[in-house]
């Protein structure tokens, strides 16, 4: 344990020894990192866990000048914050290239990393820090998780907040993947109705590599199913600026292909994020490259209608940082996974929660957060078009504030 001090807070950084597997808990062990950051006046009060959205992305790195993440401010009045490394990322034992053994192995390896490891090993962690329940704030994936902790170890549990990651209970991932195409189709509509010179631009440039061998800086081809997938910036307060200021610059310009690489959300040095993306959908199923198989005749006829946070199986092929992952990603894929929530557990819920729902959000449809806020006995949802989904962030203080009142009975 070290401690560190910087201005306006006092960290303190934790490595935990847990096992891979919780189920037997004396084989194999891992490390998990955890960053507390406390107000100086704050060291005594209670916990509030931070679950990062991802998967398979570390937590966020606090500085106070300017406060980053924007909530941490409003965070530290009422608790101490634990920025939690999951399994596989940051300074925890990490998941990269190359990783040991045969396909096989890699990917028995990998199901250890689902929300249901991350929520054991939570609980590990709260042991070790004294045993007394604590608050979760779950962004993203991050409350996929925290639904999963509600489920399976809710005495672990002070309050429960949710933003942005509501997920659908039971349901299956083609049915889900369905839905957030039809969520794209409008995100890029939309986008086109704010930039509508854009249309032609995006034309222009799918003509062009399907014509020619335009390389990124990497290497890699810039292919226009890769091109496409830009997209995923479209759920954020600020992605429709971001792909078009991208856009305004010429294809052949140095600065497009450095940052057209830039903006990939799929790469090398995480790539977690794209092998299990699809298992946090998997709520009791394989998903067989569920984006790809329901990827709509729309899309694949329609050149202007950009992807979102969906990954396919010829990722693997033509993101040269994946190949090394192509046969593992593919077991993955076939993996069958167990089921992640309980709606029994969850329909006599007795921790406090509270949830903010985005009503356009691509990633996370709110018809499926809404049905499922409608099973967590006691949560109260905030169903809301103010904000993105990256809205936690953007929002400063003003969206943790309103879930901790709602949770607390005052809002």
């Amino acid at each position: 344990m070290t401690i560190v001090r910087t201005p306006g807070y006092v960290m303190t950084e934790h490595h935990f020894t847990v096992p891979l597997n919780h189920r037997t808990p004396t084989g194999e062990t891992i490390t998990v990192f955890a960053r507390e950051v406390a107000d100086p006046d704050g060291r005594d009060r209670p916990y509030l866990v931070y679950l990062q959205g991802g998967p398979g992305q570390e937590s966020p790195r606090p500085t106070k000048y300017p406060a980053t993440p924007g909530w941490l401010e409003r965070a530290l009045r009422d608790y101490r914050i634990l920025l939690l490394d999951q399994r596989g990322t940051g300074l925890s034992t990490p998941v990269q290239t190359p990783l040991a053994g045969t396909a096989a192995e890699q990917a028995e390896y990998l199901t250890h990393f689902r929300a249901d490891s991350i929520v054991a090993d939570a609980e590990h962690i709260r042991a070790q820090l004294g045993g007394q329940p604590w608050s979760v704030l779950g962004q993203s994936f991050g409350g996929f998780t925290t639904l999963a902790y509600l489920s399976t170890a809710p005495e672990g549990l002070r309050e429960a907040f949710f933003t942005g990651g509501l997920p659908p209970i039971a349901t299956h991932p083609d049915e889900i993947y369905r839905t957030t195409y039809e969520k794209m189709a409008l995100r890029s509509r939309m986008y086109f109705e704010r930039y509508p010179g854009d249309a032609e631009r995006v034309r222009k440039i799918h003509r062009r590599l399907a014509d020619d061998d335009v390389r990124l800086p990497n290497g890699d081809r810039l292919t226009g199913r890769r091109f496409r997938q830009l997209g995923h910036l479209l759920g954020m307060s600020d992605g429709a600026e971001r792909l078009h200021y991208l856009l305004e610059r010429d294809v052949d310009a140095t600065a497009f292909r450095y940052d057209a690489l830039a903006l990939t959300p799929f790469d090398g040095r995480n790539p977690l994020y794209a092998v299990i993306h699809e298992s946090s959908y998997a709520d009791g199923f394989a998903t067989r490259w569920s984006a790809e198989r329901t990827l709509p005749t729309e899309f694949e006829d329609d050149v202007e209608l950009f992807t979102g946070e969906h990954v396919y199986s010829w990722m693997f092929d033509e993101y040269q940082d994946l190949r090394p992952w192509k046969d593992t990603a593919n077991l993955v894929a076939d993996h069958e996974w167990p089921a992640l929530y309980d709606a029994e557990v969850l329909a006599k819920n007795e921790v406090p929660t509270a949830a903010v729902i985005y009503a356009d959000d691509p990633y996370v449809e709110r018809e499926f957060s809404l049905d499922t806020a409608a099973q967590v006995r006691g949560l109260r949802p905030w169903l809301t078009n103010e904000f993105e989904h990256n809205g936690l962030r953007s929002s400063g203080g003003i969206i943790l504030d309103r879930l901790i009142n709602l949770a607390r009975g005052s809002a």
